[in-house]
């Protein structure tokens, strides 16, 4: 979509300047940071909603709302979204009213002791083509296609309508695309796309020659 989330190109927020602190976590915390994260992986592993959906209802917000919120605010807004919704949670119990038992069960449970091997492990998104072929090729001249959807993507706005060619084809994987939208099954190949910064910046590019890459579905995709 075409949100607060996807600054890449946008003027205004100068260069990214790393927060002065140790760890993970902002200093002054008092822990909730953490807390915010751990509930978010323990409740993303009950298996009711995909990774995108969970990108997406971070994503989903108002400009206002999502600088406000903070980074690992965000996180905690999007997972009580996604509690709600899957009817995990009452909005009284949200409220801090008592507990109820008849909510919807969690698929399954991560145990302590699973948590650093799950997280090493990640989870696979490749898939099986079953036959169908990369319509590219290492080589290929495509052009990005002028795509403003309302819902998830991984296509940054600057980088939207612009000719680039195929450096690599990845493999066959989700497509987050429709994931977010709850499709499981949904895959396409996935292309690691060359662009030349003067392409995607023009003449304020430092070095119009300088090459940018990123992963690309392809029915981001089209033959020049």
């Amino acid at each position: 979509m075409n949100g607060p989330h996807d600054i890449g190109g946008a003027h205004g927020f100068g260069p990214v300047a790393p927060a002065a602190h140790d760890g993970h976590y902002h200093a002054g915390a008092e822990g909730w940071e953490a807390r915010a994260m751990a509930i978010t992986v323990a409740a993303g592993f009950g298996g009711h909603w995909t990774i995108d959906e969970g990108r997406f209802a971070r994503e989903d917000r108002t400009p206002l709302e999502y600088h406000q919120l903070g980074y690992f605010g965000i996180w905690l807004a999007a997972l009580t979204r996604l509690l709600a919704e899957r009817g995990l949670v009452t909005e009284d119990e949200l409220a801090g009213g008592p507990v109820r038992n008849d909510t919807v069960p969690p698929n399954r449970c991560l145990p302590a002791a699973e948590v650093g091997p799950m997280l090493a492990r990640g989870g696979p998104v490749d898939r099986d083509p079953q036959g169908r072929e990369p319509v590219y090729r290492p080589g290929d001249v495509v052009r990005t296609k002028n795509l403003q959807p309302r819902g998830h993507t991984r296509l940054p706005a600057y980088a939207r309508d612009k000719v680039g060619r195929i450096a690599h084809v990845q493999g066959f994987h989700a497509f987050a695309d429709e994931s977010a939208k709850g499709d499981r099954a949904a895959a396409e190949w996935l292309y690691t796309v060359v662009f030349d910064a003067g392409t995607l910046w023009g003449a304020v590019a430092e070095n119009p020659a300088d090459e940018v890459t990123f992963d690309a579905w392809e029915p981001y995709l089209e033959r020049v």
